[in-house]
Parts: C-alpha cells; sequence; structure tokens
C-alpha cells in the first residue's frame, strides 16, 4: 500500500446492516440484491459487527467525523451544530491531503464545511438532502416522503427524474471534482467523502427496482413486534411517536419493498460510479469505505425508521477495499469483532500515515485492515451506541454496549435489558430476568462499561448548555429553500432542485403534441 493512499469515503443513509445481498439469511440478510457492494466485500475488509455512535442522521455525523461518542461532540440531535473540534477532514487537510464533501452532511448553523476544503453540491442547511417525492404531492406545507405518515403512505415509484436524482448529481459532481483535482494537483492525494440520500425516506425508486419486490417478491420483517422488549416504555415510545402503528399490512409490504428497491437503486448507481472511476485509473491507489450513518428497522418490533438501540437500527455496513486487496496481492476478510463509526477517524489517519489527535473515543483499525494484529481492537471492551436525548418520554435515553457475545443497554429511568446475540440475535430474551454465573458477571462489566465517566445527569446539563452556546456562535446564515444547493464557480451558492419544486410550468399535458 503507498506511503499516501486517496481514500473514497461512501457513505449511504439508513442502510441497514442486513441489506447486503452477501449477507445470508441464516446470517440475518434480507433478499435485496446490491453486486457492487457484495464485489467490495469479496475484494477488501468486512468489518461484519459495526455500529454508529447515535442511530440519528445528525448525531450520527458528526460523531464519525469527530471520531467521538455523541455527547462528546455536540451530536444530540437532528440539525445539531458541529463545535470547533478537529474533524478528520481538518486533520488530513492539515497533513496534505486535498479534501472534499458532496452530497449529504445534514449539519446545523454556519458550519457547514465541517473542516472540508472543497463543497461543491449539499445540503447547506437546507431540509437535509433528501428530494420530497412524489412531486405531484408536493406544496409549501406538504414534504411527500419526509412527512411522519406520508413516509410510508407514498412508498412507491419515484417521480423524479434519474438524472435530477440527488444520488445522480453527487456521483457525477464527485467525478468532476476528481478530474479537476488531477488536473490541477496531479501528485497530491485526495479524501473525497461521497454522502448519498437513499435508502433513507422518502421510500421511492425508479420502476425497474420497485417491480421487483411489489406486490410480489418482498419479505415480511424479519422480526414481529414480540420478545421481552416489546412492551419496554423505550419500544412503545418509539412506536407512538413514528406512528407505526398506524401502519397497515398492505402499505407496511409496500414500504418495506420501496426500502428494497431503494437499496437496489443505490448498488446500481454506486456500480456506475465505481465503473468511471476505474476507467479514469482514479481507484489505482485508492482505498474504497463503504458505510451508512444508521440503520432502519423497516417493521422489526413493529417499528420502522431508527434512533433506537435495536440491532437493525444501530447497526450498519462496513467494508473497507484496498488497492491490494483488488488486485489480489492482499486476501479479502471478514472482521466479526464489533467496530464503531468513530472509529473511522484515526482509522484514516492510520491509512494515511498522518497523525490522530488526543481526545478520540475510536481506535485505529488500519493494521487491521492490512491484515495485521490489532492489539486495541482485541482488548477492547465493547463498543457503545448512545442516545442521550428523552425523546421516547423521560428516562428513556440510553447507552448501549456491545462485545462479541452480549448486548447490554443502561437507560437513565427505565429498566435496562441485555441479550445474548449469540444464541438470541433476534434480540427477544431479556438477559436481566435471570442471569447468573459467568453470564451475571459479564454483563455487569458491561453495564459498568456502558455507565464508565458517563452521567446521564451531567449529559443533559452540558446538552442544554452546549446548544445554546452553538447557536449564538455559529447561527445558520443562508435560508435554503430546497433540499440541495450548488456552489457555481462565482462563489454564488444557489438552489439546485427548484425545476422540481418551484417549475415554470411549460404544459401539463402531453396532449399538446401531435403524434
Amino acid at each position: 500500500m503507498a506511503d499516501r493512499p486517496n481514500i473514497l469515503l461512501l457513505q449511504s443513509d439508513e442502510h441497514s446492516y442486513r441489506f447486503l445481498s452477501a449477507r445470508t439469511p441464516k446470517d440475518g440478510g434480507e433478499p435485496c440484491r446490491t453486486p457492487t457492494l457484495d464485489a467490495l466485500i469479496a475484494q477488501g475488509t468486512h468489518f461484519e459487527t459495526a455500529y454508529c455512535q447515535m442511530p440519528l442522521c445528525s448525531p450520527s455525523r458528526i460523531s464519525m467525523l469527530c471520531g467521538r461518542h455523541s455527547h462528546r461532540c455536540g451530536a444530540w440531535g437532528n440539525n445539531a451544530i458541529l463545535p470547533d473540534i478537529p474533524t478528520f477532514a481538518s486533520q488530513l487537510g492539515t497533513h496534505g491531503y486535498a479534501t472534499c464533501n458532496i452530497g449529504k452532511m445534514h449539519l446545523g448553523g454556519s458550519r457547514q464545511l465541517a473542516g472540508f476544503q472543497h463543497r461543491p453540491y449539499g445540503d447547506f442547511g437546507g431540509p437535509c438532502a433528501h428530494q420530497f417525492d412524489p412531486l405531484d404531492s408536493y406544496n409549501e406545507t406538504t414534504k411527500p416522503g419526509m412527512d411522519m405518515r406520508s413516509r410510508t403512505l407514498d412508498a412507491g415509484l419515484s417521480q423524479i427524474p434519474e438524472s435530477l436524482l440527488q444520488e445522480q448529481i453527487v456521483a457525477r459532481e464527485s467525478i468532476a471534482w476528481l478530474r479537476e483535482q488531477r488536473h490541477a494537483h496531479a501528485e497530491q492525494p485526495w479524501l473525497l467523502y461521497a454522502s448519498f440520500s437513499r435508502p433513507h425516506f422518502p421510500l421511492t425508486a425508479p420502476r425497474r427496482f420497485f417491480d421487483r419486490y411489489f406486490p410480489e417478491g418482498v419479505t415480511p420483517p424479519h422480526i414481529g413486534p414480540t420478545g421481552d422488549s416489546a412492551e419496554h416504555p423505550m419500544t412503545l415510545g418509539a412506536i407512538k411517536g413514528f406512528r407505526t402503528d398506524e401502519i397497515g399490512e398492505e402499505e407496511m409490504i409496500k414500504a418495506r419493498a420501496a426500502y428494497f428497491a431503494s437499496v437496489d437503486f443505490l448498488d446500481e448507481m454506486l456500480g456506475d460510479f465505481l465503473a468511471t472511476l476505474e476507467r479514469d485509473g482514479q481507484l489505482d491507489n485508492t482505498i474504497i469505505l463503504y458505510t451508512s450513518d444508521h440503520g432502519e428497522l423497516c417493521g422489526e418490533h413493529g417499528l420502522f425508521w431508527k434512533n433506537t438501540w435495536h440491532e437493525a437500527s444501530a447497526r450498519v455496513p462496513l467494508i473497507v477495499s484496498t488497492p491490494e486487496q483488488r488486485k489480489g496481492d492482499q486476501q479479502a476478510q471478514a472482521i466479526a469483532t464489533p467496530v464503531s463509526l468513530a472509529d473511522l477517524f484515526p482509522t484514516l489517519c492510520g491509512l494515511a500515515n498522518a497523525p490522530a489527535p488526543d481526545g478520540l473515543d475510536g481506535i485505529d483499525l488500519a493494521g487491521a485492515i492490512r491484515g495485521d494484529a490489532c492489539s486495541a481492537l482485541d482488548e477492547r471492551p465493547g463498543i457503545i451506541t448512545e442516545s442521550v436525548v428523552p425523546r421516547w418520554g423521560a428516562g428513556t435515553e440510553f447507552r448501549m454496549v456491545r462485545n462479541t457475545r452480549y448486548k447490554y443497554v443502561a437507560f437513565r429511568d427505565c429498566d435496562d435489558l441485555a441479550f445474548d446475540l449469540e444464541s438470541d440475535p433476534d434480540e427477544q430474551i431479556n438477559l436481566l430476568k435471570n442471569a447468573e454465573g459467568n453470564a451475571a458477571t459479564e454483563l455487569e462489566k458491561l453495564r459498568r462499561t456502558a455507565l464508565a465517566d458517563f452521567s446521564f445527569d451531567d449529559a443533559e446539563e452540558t446538552r442544554k448548555i452546549q446548544v445554546a452556546e452553538l447557536k449564538e456562535r455559529y447561527p445558520a446564515r443562508v435560508q435554503c429553500q430546497t433540499p440541495n444547493q450548488i456552489l457555481r464557480g462565482d462563489g454564488k451558492l444557489v438552489e439546485a432542485d427548484t425545476a422540481l419544486y418551484e417549475p415554470k410550468v411549460v404544459s401539463d399535458s402531453l396532449d399538446v403534441f401531435d403524434h
């Protein structure tokens, strides 16, 4: 591996770890079609048990950028503001890399560059990049595909021309930036973070994908509303908050079909994108990483969406493919030991031979990716996922810790939960009801790990102070109207999706044309 490889970080939104066709049904996989991601797994390192720091868009992304637990980097909720601390972009930029983000960031306030040197296209304070769809339901007050009930009611076919879909524009702008970067600075290594919206709702996709799964071809949810956590206050609060108890059977199946279709569409688009980069020679010395910011429950446990501790919500795909692996000089490998998205910051530094700053919560996985022993990975007691805002009711804040076998969920003021994911991968049996012997000892260790150097009361106090301070220091300075914006060459930031939502209609019927 070259000392200064290029790094291509591909991030989707809301992609459950189950939805990789390389993952068998025996391992909890769903029957989707992801040949592009499967190929990266076959020529890369597949971290099979990876988790986000908080299963919600903005907090997960900020935590990933900063390499810290969410409560340590201002990542409290959606549209959180990035504090003035290093990101992996600023760190690699300081050490010689050209850095660029294209696509969704979902950041509040004015710190929209997040340490990147370039950002030609994305959500600069608009409605978090996701394009409202279907178009015939859009008006100034209704955001189809995004509003709570519309998410499943309007699932189905996309009405946006494919060329104008956010994913396609991210790919095209990424190709253009890489070509310009090579033209101007051919010898400079680069980090490109290309961020795509799908399979996040709106749950719409082109017909060729949706017809694969609807009305026939889609499986029911992997797990029903069963088990020891079904009546837990947080579960009931999430069901009420997301209004998933209002989703009927046919609506649920159609929404699942649209999610399958969105996954397949994303994979096809990524295949086209990578094929173009390979033809251009842009991947010869490039490490490719693929991940998502959080998962998707997709009907499991009676829930849709995320922001819970369940596996399908907090667990994400994580694949790293090196040039050596793609050339056959290094074997592909699967690593089952739990890792987290906080590990990406120190890992990117390790892969780029750049120093990592102090204060990170993640560990450097570069050695493991190269096939070497990684003592920090083996010695870590577990990884942390948390949600320390009481979105689902008072006391439902949680910190979850996962090791190779067990998951422990510590709540602020609700009964804790624990599961043996080796024998109970569907999280049905709460071990705390009758744990004894070695299991009880192990679970107590995990509880202490979850709460080590942490206090729910202190986190709440910090949140109240920090949110107010960051809003005052970095207030939003632009008022965006559509999901995405383009930074023109003359420095003007303009709306990218005006033609979709504020069109100048020439005709509303093809009958005006002669055949």
